[in-house]
């Protein structure tokens, strides 16, 4: 992308817009133990040094992630995919679920949209991407559930709040996440876990077909979004 961006910048470009799916390093956003670096906003700066007068991208792990950027930055959301995609199931015994404490307010966006009850898995970490304890904060007793979360790296989290889900009585358990990182065993974890079905965006290409995975596209959303870029019309627009 850099390389993209500066090419385009040296050939003259006007105005160059870095439309970024999934914006990567997202989750080193804070400094949260000593000697680490922040690399979201590290990744922004050279973004800017490159030459891109705008950025377009979804779901970041964290909204603040936009003030890393001295240039405009459209944040696209993926509820308006996956709104679409719901309102033609059959929501009638579902409930919403965070597989985090951190996830709240998106899944808290579809529990009121829907509106449907929501409840939080609260999970405790020794050690990166791996997940020690999950407990449920809610009643989901013969509910089919659905748990959103913007990403799924290696589906740890998401399938240790499956089974914390299905212990506690749940009748299925869907997840909903846009960037389908997956890396380490996540095929082969979501595979034997007691998940359902796992739907996500195509922002990165899956590296293995599965039955439990399905894809959304996000073409039609970044190209409405892009067209209102050019022709200077609102992109929060797109979202009501």
């Amino acid at each position: 992308m850099l390389l993209w961006i500066d090419t385009a910048k040296r050939a003259s470009a006007g105005y160059i817009t870095a439309v970024i799916p999934y914006f990567g390093y997202a989750r080193q956003d804070r400094k949260d133990k000593s000697r680490v670096p922040i690399s979201a906003k590290l990744v922004a700066n050279l973004l800017t040094a490159a030459g891109a007068d705008r950025i377009m991208t979804m779901d970041l792990h964290a909204d603040q992630i936009q003030g890393f950027f001295d240039i405009p930055v459209d944040h696209l959301r993926s509820e308006a995919i996956y709104s679409q995609y719901l309102e033609e199931q059959d929501l009638s015994n579902v409930i919403f679920a965070s597989p985090d404490v951190g996830g709240v307010k998106r899944a808290r966006y579809y529990s009121k949209h829907f509106k449907r009850e929501l409840v939080i898995c609260d999970k405790y970490r020794t050690k990166a991407n791996e997940v020690s304890a999950m407990t449920v904060i809610g009643d989901v007793k013969g509910a089919e559930v659905i748990l959103i979360d913007d990403m799924v790296d290696t589906a740890g989290t998401l399938c240790k709040a499956a089974d914390a889900l299905m212990d506690k009585g749940a009748k299925s358990v869907r997840a909903i996440c846009t960037h389908p990182v997956l890396s380490g065993k996540a095929y082969e974890n979501i595979e034997n876990s007691q998940l359902s079905q796992m739907i996500v965006c195509d922002t990165i290409p899956l590296f293995k077909q599965t039955p439990k995975i399905h894809v959304l596209s996000t073409a039609k959303l970044f190209a409405r979004a892009i067209r209102n870029t050019v022709e200077h019309k609102s992109i929060s627009a797109l979202f009501h």
